[in-house]
């Protein structure tokens, strides 16, 4: 990499945000990747135990909380914002109200942004290489143990709000980050204010209390992590309160007043296969062979069979009973996993059939 002088950067700095505007990010910022704070807070964090299964959350620490541990040289990040929100004609909220739906979260129901997400920034690195010749650099999308949000606050591409997602006053909070690691001595960013104000919906709009304390999340009972993360029993205690959620939640960004009036996300992530709004039983029917074709290129695909199975059987019992929910309720006992099984017991039971467990217990 050439000496660029103040003048040379800042100018390359501008560059940067045009170039990665062009690719399609929302936004652009940079920051020293100065976490200090925020790894205060994740040792909290760590030290309640609110991170669940979530092992790998007290992994590489040291490399979360110093960039330049995880990459040498890095001096600053350039964080980006890529914007996923699709609204399928309005029936987000009338999917979440019906019973008879499944609801995933809006980010799931097109393509898995980590591809996109990378080949973009590589894009982004290209142009910055041709313009100044080569340079350090490292791209991640949910990648490596990297502190996004608290980067992306740093950067200004917002603040992170009560519910722990980032915020943006003008977009709201429907977006992907990622970020490029360089040893380039950019002109960085302010960090983004809080806004949040004593706005407490997110917390009020939490299904299982999970963020009863503002800025502070309890993973172990947030339905995200529940759905997506937890790979074993869901604990019965919180069954109940999942609702028709069978991936993920976005109750805490639907009430947000910054995500009044979202703007349209990148086509990559319109819904594909009727996933907006799905019928619970036509999902749960689903052959394994079906999953894996309904969820090639989607971030579904990285739950399994087992858990989607686990997941729905959930929702079903968080239903309406029918003749239809307690059919393919029964129809799937002993076929995929003891686990999965006890979710289908407990949905049968919860919809006042009969008890099942006498039918259960079959060889996997």
């Amino acid at each position: 990499m050439q000496n660029l002088s103040d003048k040379a950067l800042a100018q390359l700095s501008q560059d940067i945000r045009k170039w990665g505007q062009d690719l399609g990010f929302d936004a652009v910022g940079i920051s020293p990747g100065e976490l200090s704070g925020a790894g205060a807070e994740l040792q909290n964090w760590l030290q309640r135990g609110w991170h669940g299964e979530m092992d790998f959350m007290s992994t590489h620490v040291a490399e979360r909380t110093h960039p330049d541990h995880l990459v040498p040289n890095t001096c600053r990040i350039i964080s980006v914002r890529l914007g996923y929100w699709h609204d399928s004609d309005g029936r987000t909220q009338e999917t979440l109200w019906d019973p008879e739906k499944a609801y995933i979260a809006r980010y799931a129901l097109g393509r898995d942004y980590h591809r996109p997400m990378r080949r973009r920034l590589q894009k982004l690195a290209d142009q910055i290489t041709e313009k100044i010749g080569p340079f350090s650099y490292r791209a991640f999308a949910d990648s490596a143990p990297v502190m996004e949000k608290p980067l992306g606050q740093a950067a200004g591409l917002g603040w992170i709000g009560k519910h722990t997602n980032l915020i943006d006053t003008q977009t709201g909070s429907w977006f992907f980050l990622g970020e490029l690691y360089t040893d380039l001595p950019l002109p960085v960013d302010p960090p983004h204010p809080d806004h949040c104000g004593t706005c407490s919906r997110c917390s009020t709009a939490c299904p299982t209390g999970a963020l009863d304390i503002p800025y502070k999340l309890d993973a172990r009972r947030c339905i995200a992590y529940l759905t997506i993360e937890h790979k074993t029993a869901i604990p019965e205690s919180l069954r109940g309160l999942i609702g028709n959620r069978v991936f993920g939640c976005d109750d805490c960004q639907l009430v947000c007043p910054h995500n009044g009036s979202p703007k349209k996300g990148d086509p990559l992530f319109a819904p594909r296969h009727g996933l907006a709004d799905p019928e619970l039983v036509e999902v749960f029917l689903w052959s394994a062979e079906q999953f894996e074709q309904y969820t090639n290129g989607s971030p579904l695909r990285r739950l399994g069979y087992e858990r989607w199975m686990r997941n729905v059987a959930v929702a079903l019992g968080n239903g309406i009973s029918t003749a239809a929910a307690t059919d393919a309720l029964r129809s799937r006992l002993g076929k995929v996993s003891a686990m999965v099984d006890e979710h289908i017991i407990w949905a049968l039971q919860r919809l006042g059939a009969p008890d099942a467990s006498t039918i259960a217990g079959q060889e996997y």
